[in-house]
């Protein structure tokens, strides 16, 4: 009996102490949650619906609602955080950047673009200057050149740079990512002379005498310059990229991109370098990759999977280019370029012929990737379209694969029908129309025709969801600036002209297009895109909402503080 008696006491004690420590876990578990409220909480669901408050655990949401709701269930077991009347939203997204070859870039080269110097004479100074700080036999590179909006030659050909250094190798990278010069030391240091064969859709200019004249259009011709440059063998990726995407969470942005996976090193390394970024803890901004067609045997050879990855860093598409850029004038057009002398008879370069697109495509959606296929001219799109309808006729359905076309620059009527109907949706650089809208107007399209530049309105019209993104580094990551330009179609050089004010739409439309449209286009709107229960706590706070300050003001408004995977990984440092 007394052991009876010892046994249930010994038992009521076990059960006492695990009932104890199940209420402290219990305890501790619900301190985790987080209670945002006091402020404008826009959710940008389907309904662009406007919340008092919004309550997270761990990484994810839990529920949003009435402070009077979440309070009564949570209130007791939360830390209430008052947003002191600032603005939510959810993370803004980057739908088509370069975070990995962008972060090399940024690591390895001097920007010498329009926000630094205004003509080319300036540039031309600065590396002058470099060269006498800059041992003999080292590179020099600069990226961002931009002869559409610093004034000067429209090239910088091996002559104007030999006139810098012969001493030094000399690598530029234009701004559109399309073109690239080199003098005559960079071309000996890659092993390169005018014997060289143009690879397929790419080109090695030569003078009427044969001699390779320093311009190279498209990367599968400049990456074999850039690589030879022996910075790129001691470059210490993960780091880089850790920091790039710091910059970035200060704008705001919670997840980004990378569209050329494999132009960085020219490999499949690019993935590996990705993936282990993301095992980091100072990883603060999600990543959807494309690996680039320019490996594409490279991908075959390790048997590049679909999704390949997990929620912080994954490839979800496949990448292709069918031409270059309007504004470097190789985006390949039905008419020929308008205005310029010297281009006055081109129709642009097609980079990729619809033969190799059609087999890339081809190939790549019968393993299940989307397809995000570059196009900036007008033929382009159509040589674009006819891949994809040809696909279509054979019985290949896009409807779970949702191509796209990246920037789609010039849209008639009839390419947005024939869109909506094929099931392709576009992504627009929105900085064509800012920092190149007059040079458009100007020098690449005329009047007319570039009113068809980024038409955000009309495929709205339609109900076809669209996406802006910066192609960072051809812009700068600034999601804010983004959404101004597509409400304002205000230009850089003209700032009281608007380019197709027609096609101008509204801040919501506008906020979309960074948050729940871009999670849409990067197949991951289950995950991120909207401030919704289930969905991962990636937000930003900003001091006032982007629908009540006057539309050119947009881009200033400040960018208080930057939250990913529930944790506050960004705060504006108080003056």
């Amino acid at each position: 009996m007394k052991n009876l008696y010892k046994k249930s006491k010994m038992a009521l004690l076990v059960m006492v102490m695990l009932g104890a420590f199940s209420c402290k876990e219990q305890q501790e578990v619900e301190q985790n949650y987080t209670l945002f409220h006091g402020g404008t909480i826009l959710t940008v669901d389907e309904a662009f619906s406007e919340v008092e408050a919004m309550v997270i655990k761990d990484q994810k949401i839990v529920a949003v609602g009435s402070f009077e709701n979440l309070n009564n269930e949570y209130g007791q077991s939360a830390k209430l955080i008052d947003l002191e009347g600032r603005t939510m939203l959810p993370g803004f997204i980057d739908a088509h950047s370069h975070a990995v070859s962008g972060a090399l870039a940024n690591n390895l080269m001097d920007y010498i673009g329009m926000s630094r110097f205004k003509t080319t004479e300036e540039v031309l100074e600065y590396l002058r200057q470099k060269v006498k700080e800059t041992p003999e036999g080292d590179w020099i590179t600069g990226r961002n050149w931009d002869p559409a909006v610093q004034d000067g030659p429209e090239e910088l050909t091996t002559s104007i740079l030999d006139s810098i250094s012969t001493q030094h190798p000399i690598f530029i990278l234009n701004a559109s990512g399309h073109l690239a010069y080199a003098n005559s030391r960079a071309f000996e240091a890659s092993g390169i002379d005018s014997t060289v064969e143009n690879p397929d859709g790419a080109e090695f200019v030569k003078d009427s005498q044969g001699n390779l004249n320093g311009v190279m259009k498209n990367m599968l011709s400049f990456i074999q310059v850039m690589t030879a440059n022996p910075k790129m063998q001691t470059y210490d990726p993960v780091p880089a990229l850790l920091e790039l995407l710091d910059e970035w969470s200060a704008e705001g942005v919670t997840t980004s991109s990378e569209f050329a996976l494999g132009a960085a090193t020219n490999s499949p390394a690019d993935l590996e370098i990705m993936l282990e970024a993301a095992k980091n803890e100072a990883f603060h901004v999600r990543l959807r990759a494309y690996p680039s067609y320019i490996i594409n045997d490279q991908w075959n050879e390790i048997g590049l999977k679909n999704n390949t990855g997990n929620d912080l860093a994954k490839v979800v598409g496949f990448k292709l280019v069918a031409d270059g850029s309007n504004q470097g004038f190789t985006g390949l057009q039905r008419e020929t370029y308008c205005c310029s002398a010297s281009h006055m008879t081109s129709f642009g370069n097609e980079y990729t012929s619809v033969d190799d697109l059609y087999s890339y495509a081809k190939e790549r959606t019968e393993q299940g990737f989307q397809l995000a296929i570059h196009g900036n001219g007008d033929k382009a799109i159509d040589n674009i379209l006819a891949v994809l309808q040809r696909l279509k006729d054979e019985g290949y359905e896009f409807e779970g694969l949702r191509p796209r076309i990246e920037h789609a620059s010039i849209l008639h009527d009839d390419q947005i029908r024939k869109m909506k109907e094929l099931g392709v949706t576009p992504s627009f650089l929105i900085g064509h129309v800012y920092y190149w809208g007059t040079f458009m107007r100007d020098e690449v399209f005329g009047k007319e025709k570039v009113q068809l530049l980024d038409r955000c309105a009309s495929v709205e019209k339609v109900n076809m969801p669209f996406s802006l993104h910066s192609d960072f580094m051809v812009t700068n990551t600034l999601p804010l600036e983004m959404i101004e330009t597509a409400v304002t179609r205000r230009t850089w050089k003209e700032p009281d002209y608007q380019l197709a004010p027609q096609e101008a739409i509204s801040v919501e439309s506008a906020i979309k297009a960074v948050t729940a449209h871009a999670a849409w286009q990067l197949m991951s709107e289950d995950e991120i895109g909207s401030l919704e229960v289930g969905k991962y706590a990636d937000m930003v706070i900003l001091e006032e909402d982007p629908r009540k300050v006057e539309p050119t003001n947009i881009s200033e408004i400040k960018v208080l503080e930057t939250w990913f995977n529930g944790k506050k990984v960004y705060q504006l440092e108080e003056n």
